[in-house]
């Protein structure tokens, strides 16, 4: 029952179903194109300053799922952290998620949790019955004042759309509380680990059944070498782009390092057009266990990603959605290979959704051979 399996991509999901597969008595080939594992989560310790820095930009771990949380734990010593992020509008700082400290501010109020209801329910436009954009949905839950200073500018530089193009379920689970709890996720397990990601990765990496190689591309004719592949690279590369390119928003990072403090927080939203740059990220407050007498920061920008850049954010919509179907047709046709994780399956996944699935992958892999089945392209379905 031994199989050889290759796997693409060396991020969580490729690491994850790597070391299920591994400890079931699979030998593990893992590739990943980049010098480094653990993908977008990788993080590393600045030269200059000693901070623990997210490469890639800012990860927090957060779940209400215990077998995730357990299982991260068994591969780090996890942190106590909580997410406070901050905003700049209008030359003040308020709190974001929106909650009663930001409604009073910003409307110069001492409401109550029921008065603060009913003044965002007067603020909110009744007349849209069926939110349909982005745009519809803020104007109806939180009316025009909110909308316009916290959603519409930063949703236009993070999107590269105006809010009216989007559809509304980005903002379906709209973020307001009618309490002062600035505490920016809801999820019951909330962490960081103590060194960083990429050990976790490691860890996870570390069995005698894996063997791991970067700067390493995956060549379709080494698929016969193995009786299963699993692909954690983008779809549509794949199939060397055969029907255009998927939409993804990619993301710029300007570095710089002050004596001190910079902000005072880890995070700093610019909600305003006339900062180019989404937010600001301190990254030494990521770690608020460790003590340094410098910062790194990282000013981020978004924006439309090119042949040669780093795809962050899949678009998804419209059309977008008519060119992944044919992606999808043809993924289904394959054999002996799954597709799997952010880029493999063109959905914006949170860390604990990616290793969740990678979970289920393997298992459904296992499940499979044990009856001579068949392994899906997609175990989760990404339509």
């Amino acid at each position: 029952m031994q199989k050889e399996i290759l796997i693409v991509g060396a991020g969580f999901s490729g690491a994850v179903i790597a070391r299920e597969l591994a400890v079931a008595g699979h030998n593990v080939r893992v590739i990943d194109s980049r010098d480094h594992i653990a993908g977008n989560c990788y993080s590393h310790r600045d030269e200059k300053t000693g901070v623990m820095v997210h490469t890639y930009g800012p990860h927090i771990f957060h779940t209400d799922n215990k077998e995730v949380w357990d299982y991260i734990n068994s591969h780090c010593n996890m942190m106590p952290y909580t997410n406070r992020v901050k905003a700049t509008v209008n030359n003040q700082v308020f709190s974001l998620p929106i909650n009663l400290h930001t409604i009073n501010q910003f409307f110069g109020k001492t409401c109550s949790p029921a008065e603060a209801k009913d003044l965002i329910s007067s603020k909110g436009d009744a007349s849209i019955l069926e939110p349909k954009t982005f745009e519809d949905q803020a104007l109806k839950f939180v009316g025009k004042e909110l909308y316009e200073a916290f959603f519409k500018g930063y949703t236009i530089k993070q999107w590269g759309m105006e809010p009216k193009e989007l559809p509304a379920s980005i903002l379906k689970r709209l973020p307001v509380r009618f309490n002062y709890d600035d505490n920016y996720f809801n999820h019951k397990y909330q962490g960081m680990p103590e060194e960083g990601y990429t050990p976790i990765v490691a860890s996870i990496l570390n069995h005698k059944g894996i063997t791991v190689e970067l700067n390493t591309h995956y060549d379709h004719e080494s698929k016969k070498n193995y009786d299963h592949v699993f692909y954690c690279g983008p779809l549509d590369g794949y199939f060397e782009y055969r029907y255009g390119r998927l939409g993804y928003r990619t993301l710029d990072f300007e570095a710089f390092s002050v004596e001190g403090d910079y902000q005072g927080c880890a995070v700093m939203n610019y909600c305003s057009l006339d900062v180019p740059y989404t937010r600001i990220t301190e990254h030494k407050y990521f770690a608020p266990w460790e003590q340094h007498g410098s910062s790194l920061c990282y000013k981020e920008y978004s924006r439309a990603c090119g042949e040669d850049d780093l795809p962050y954010y899949p678009i998804r919509q419209m059309g977008e959605m008519s060119l992944l179907q044919k992606y999808l047709d043809e993924a289904d046709q394959e054999k002996n290979i799954t597709f799997v994780g952010r880029l493999g399956t063109y959905r914006y996944l949170d860390m604990d959704v990616t290793i969740a699935e990678a979970l289920e992958v393997a298992r459904h892999y296992t499940q499979a051979i044990a009856k001579d089945g068949d392994m899906p392209a997609f175990v989760i379905n990404p339509r």
